[in-house]
């Protein structure tokens, strides 16, 4: 017995292929390359510690820079935070990298060599300063860190610049009303539990793999830093003027905010180069960092709030040629 399908109208046909052939456009809008060959060669890409965002994005990010460039080596170098991978970039040591947006002006208004050079390809995802403690420790504020052994990043690090800052905000000197110690994410967690130190800082995207391993062995709480204490930071300087005052969602750490969010501070990253790269190459790594958003995003969760709307704002740096040309391109 044969089937009887119902009659479809030409026009209804033709409107039915031509949003056809539109998706179709989109999807090799995605999909072709921009040029009749990828770029090749080599780039160094500096990251970060062991434990944080930096280092993970930066892994997966040269996974689909090797998707759409197989020609290209992404050679990954770990640093000890923004400041540094800054410095890299400015004086030729690493092509890209990714640094909040304080440590970039602060590296500038420092007169950093080659500060100049530097350039902006996308801004990604905010940082938010975590300043973690043990749960039974009965500190509930900034102050109450006076005298206490503290762990403020890494030497070059944006942690330290950003802890440094809060601490004289709350009226702390860095150097002589606390210990300070220099651990980061890859070993601060350890510190803490082992009871070495009272506290530490933390800057970086949502959730940081280094806080949910510790949340699975040890029971911490995150300080407090309220909207008056950042006032009282863009008093600073110009670099501090980078700082907003914004919540911790009760999603980041769920078994220790416990339904509550956290008054904290938060900073855009800027993924940057150079005024010297290589357009065409820095055109296609700008188009893979937005179209890689879901995949990255699966794994690295602050890296799902890349936006191609918000990611040509790289203040303070300027776009570099590249990434302008690829925002232009995709522009309806």
């Amino acid at each position: 017995m044969s089937k009887v399908f119902p009659r479809v109208g030409r026009r209804r046909a033709l409107q039915a292929a031509a949003a056809s052939a539109v998706a179709f456009g989109l999807l090799l809008w995605w999909l072709l390359p921009l040029g009749e060959e990828p770029p090749t060669g080599t780039i160094t890409f500096s990251t970060g510690t062991l434990r944080g965002v930096y280092q993970d994005y930066g892994q997966r990010l040269r996974n689909e820079l090797g998707k759409d460039m197989p020609g290209l080596k992404v050679k990954l170098v770990q640093s000890a935070g923004s400041y540094e991978n800054v410095r890299r970039v400015a004086t030729g040591q690493a092509d890209f990298t990714i640094a909040a947006a304080d440590a970039v002006k602060t590296y500038e208004l420092d007169g950093g060599r080659g500060a100049g050079r530097l350039r902006g390809v996308a801004r990604l995802y905010d940082d938010y300063v975590q300043l973690v403690v043990p749960r039974d420790s009965g500190i509930t504020d900034v102050a109450q860190l006076r005298h206490k052994r503290v762990a403020i990043g890494l030497p070059n690090s944006g942690v330290r610049l950003i802890a440094n800052r809060v601490l004289r905000a709350a009226g702390i000197d860095p150097e002589k009303d606390v210990t300070p110690v220099s651990d980061g994410i890859d070993t601060g967690p350890d510190q803490l539990r082992q009871g070495r130190i009272d506290a530490f800082f933390w800057s970086g995207g949502l959730p940081t793999k280094g806080l949910l391993d510790l949340a699975e062995k040890f029971r911490f709480a995150f300080v407090p830093i309220d909207g008056s204490l950042v006032t009282r930071l863009h008093s600073e300087g110009e670099a501090a003027l980078y700082y907003r005052a914004t919540n911790m969602p009760e999603s980041a750490y769920p078994s220790v905010q416990e339904g509550t969010t956290v008054p904290t501070i938060a900073v855009s990253n800027v993924l940057m180069t150079r005024k010297d790269m290589d357009p065409r190459l820095t055109e296609w790594v700008t188009r893979t960092v937005i179209k890689s958003r879901d995949d990255i995003g699966n794994h690295v969760h602050s890296a799902q709030l890349v936006d191609l709307r918000t990611a040509i704002y790289t203040d303070p740096l300027p776009l570099q040629e590249g990434a302008r040309r690829y925002y232009r391109s995709v522009k309806p």
